[in-house]
């Protein structure tokens, strides 16, 4: 009879926040074992700009002793933000400074290569699938893989995102559908093939907003547009609206039915996408998502709190749940039950202030009045910061 691999502490899901724990639990002398679905670290993009918080994304980074490597990857100029209505007007137009003190950008590529590349040889199983995990005695678990292996381990971590599989471990809690999908569009090289387009989002992050929709969209540091269509659509629209995904140019016409009046340079960003469209439904948990304390296993980043991307939040809270469960880790060796409370008592305001205002700002975004809720919202934000506040 073969025995299952035993780690004493195991992540499920190399995502930021899971490679963040570990590589902070590495420069504290403590190995973890990642397990992670995808075949390897180049099996699938992985998204395109990140903005990064001082108090949350960069605080974790410094834990990671990755700050300088990150200052040197920042996108130049990718604060910037546009604001336009459905008529292509410009409502609020702010550059970047170029500064460090904000939200800079990066590239979510770079930055996972970062932390990739920090971590030791073998600390991730690729093509490793969790389809379960099961609670054994004295807070240890048994983790099966698509596979049929089996390993244990005295922590479990569920770093594994939306649908997560050790999620059921500590809460009966299912992501809903937000209301709101998203269908996401590239543009290559825009300057050169797309200029009018490249013009439109400008250096940084764009908002087109109007009759409960929209097109957001932001430059990515390699001079490609990532452009995401929102509509307030039911959920089963994927399946149910009519629309073949299959065949990117009837997508294309299928969606445009839905900014009929609008600005053609603002259509452009999905009548002229190059390579296929694709409709991503946005779903979060319910806000003050939490759970009792269970032996052995606890949750971060999207697994613990994922909500709707309209704070900016998921990524750095990701990273920072990470930075932050090695810390309780390392500072209660032998300890996990102290340190998993620890990491939990701050884990659940912080999230629940998040996805909060992730939500608020949903209503926002997509009200009949937009784009005038963000302008008064970017109003208020600026003139917090000028009286010397911290913004939200």
């Amino acid at each position: 009879m073969t025995t299952a691999t035993h780690h004493p502490i195991a992540i499920v899901g190399g995502g930021l926040g899971g490679l963040v724990l570990a590589r902070v639990l590495h420069l504290g002398g403590v190995e973890a074992a990642v397990y992670d679905l995808e075949a390897s670290a180049a099996a699938r993009p992985q998204g395109g700009m990140l903005d990064m918080h001082v108090e949350s994304g960069q605080a974790a980074l410094r834990a990671a002793g990755l700050h300088e490597e990150f200052l040197a990857a920042i996108h130049a100029g990718g604060e910037a933000i546009r604001i336009l209505d459905r008529h292509g007007t410009v409502r609020m137009e702010e550059s970047d400074d170029g500064g460090t003190d904000g939200r800079p950008e990066v590239s979510r590529p770079d930055l996972r290569d970062m932390l990739l590349t920090s971590l030791p040889e073998g600390t991730i199983r690729w093509g490793a699938k969790v389809t379960g995990a099961r609670p054994l005695t004295g807070g240890r678990h048994e983790v099966t893989l698509a596979s049929g292996k089996t390993f244990t381990t005295d922590l479990l971590v569920g770093a594994d995102g939306a649908w997560s599989k050790v999620r059921p471990l500590l809460s009966d809690a299912l992501p809903a559908y937000c209301g709101i999908s998203f269908v996401e569009a590239h543009l290559d090289d825009a300057d050169t093939l797309h200029p009018e387009s490249a013009e439109v989002v400008g250096g940084g992050s764009l908002f087109a907003l109007g009759d409960e929709k929209g097109f957001l969209a932001h430059r990515e540091s390699d001079g490609r547009l990532h452009v995401y269509c929102a509509l307030k659509v039911p959920a089963d629209w994927i399946t149910t609206g009519g629309i073949d995904f299959t065949d990117t140019e009837a997508a294309k016409a299928g969606v445009l039915t839905s900014f009929e009046g609008w600005d053609e340079t603002l259509r452009a960003l999905v009548g002229d996408a190059d390579g296929a469209l694709v409709p991503r439904p946005i779903h979060a948990l319910p806000v003050g998502h939490r759970w009792d304390r269970v032996p052995g296993v606890t949750l971060l980043g999207d697994a613990a709190h994922l909500m709707s991307p309209f704070a900016g939040e998921g990524a750095n809270l990701a990273m920072l749940d990470g930075a932050e469960l090695a810390a309780a880790i390392l500072a209660h060796p032998g300890e996990t039950e102290k340190a998993l409370t620890v990491y939990e008592e701050a884990l659940f305001p912080r999230s629940e202030h998040a996805a909060a205002e992730s939500a608020g700002n949903l209503d926002v975004i997509f009200h009949p009045d937009a784009p005038q809720g963000l302008l008064d919202m970017f109003a208020s934000f600026r003139e917090e910061t000028e009286a010397g506040g911290t913004g939200s």
